[in-house]
């Protein structure tokens, strides 16, 4: 059996498959920046209960993770996982690996995650041979979930967004300015807080004001592509929930900055199973209770 983990910052995608089998469960995100060694053995023990993993053997175990982009965070991913979880091969890697796995197989291409965070790279087919520097939530994550939700808190809090959208945001979260300080400065996972307040340009996307944010947000995204010289010009696959969320912002950036975007999936997982030798289909799909 061949156990298969898309991780980002906020939740993690299991897959089991194998022997006709294909199990599927979710847990919190697994990003080893802000996840400690508790929170790994409590969700994949909830995984492994869930997966009825102590019923099978499990062959290979895939995790692509967000925040194993250093050899050091994946060996210190790999000793969590083995604690819980017995396996003969373990293969720990970042999430940008997967989504280039899960979109482009073996063929070379752009690929870009847009999710909680973001990131951006060129794969050769085989590795990721060039890649944007990731500077986390605070220096980076253009385009990302974080990106919108601080673009739109600031603009809130400094008084910078329309009075009529203000009000709408105010209704969504009724919160003071030391509330607001409070959940970005101290408490747990201040990324994750801030992504999620990117749900309010989805529910409002019609605002002009949102609109405006959106496209910035966006356009700082591909404004990164002239990065990677004359592979800049290779078509963009995107990952992400971003991209099913905002895929008509995203091809309006796009096409306003001359970018040719690829596929665009929402999760890898599909891509990753057929990448390591299943189909979704050779199996009966089983969500485990």
């Amino acid at each position: 059996m061949i156990l298969i983990a898309d991780s980002g910052s906020t939740k993690t995608h299991w897959v089991l498959m194998g022997e006709g089998c294909e199990r599927h469960c979710t847990t919190e995100g697994l990003n080893p920046l802000f996840a400690d060694a508790a929170v790994f053995g409590r969700e994949v023990s909830a995984m492994g209960r869930e997966l009825q993993l102590e019923r099978v053997r499990v062959s290979q175990l895939f995790f692509y993770g967000s925040g194993c982009g250093t050899e050091s965070a994946c060996g210190q991913v790999r000793e969590w996982l083995g604690r819980t979880v017995r396996a003969d091969s373990v293969e720990v890697s970042g999430d940008l690996l997967g989504a280039c796995r899960a979109t482009c197989g073996h063929s070379a291409g752009l690929v870009g995650i847009l999710g909680t965070g973001s990131n951006m790279c060129y794969y050769d087919g085989c590795k990721i041979a060039r890649r944007r520097v990731s500077t986390g939530y605070i220096l980076g994550d253009e385009g990302s979930g974080n990106h919108i939700g601080k673009r739109l808190l600031k603009d809130y809090l400094e008084e910078r967004m329309p009075e009529q959208v203000r009000d709408l945001f105010y209704a969504d979260y009724p919160c003071t300015t030391a509330q607001f300080i409070d959940h970005v400065y101290r408490r747990p996972n201040p990324n994750r807080y801030l992504a999620s307040l990117a749900s309010f340009a989805d529910r409002h996307r019609r605002e002009p004001y949102v609109q405006q944010v959106l496209q910035q947000c966006f356009s700082a995204y591909f404004d990164q592509l002239p990065y990677f010289g004359e592979q800049a010009q290779l078509p963009l696959s995107l990952v992400g929930g971003l991209v099913s969320s905002f895929s008509e912002e995203l091809k309006a950036a796009a096409t306003a900055q001359g970018v040719t975007l690829g596929a665009m999936v929402q999760s890898p997982i599909a891509g990753l199973m057929q990448f390591h030798g299943r189909g979704a289909s050779d199996g009966v799909f089983f969500a485990a209770q």
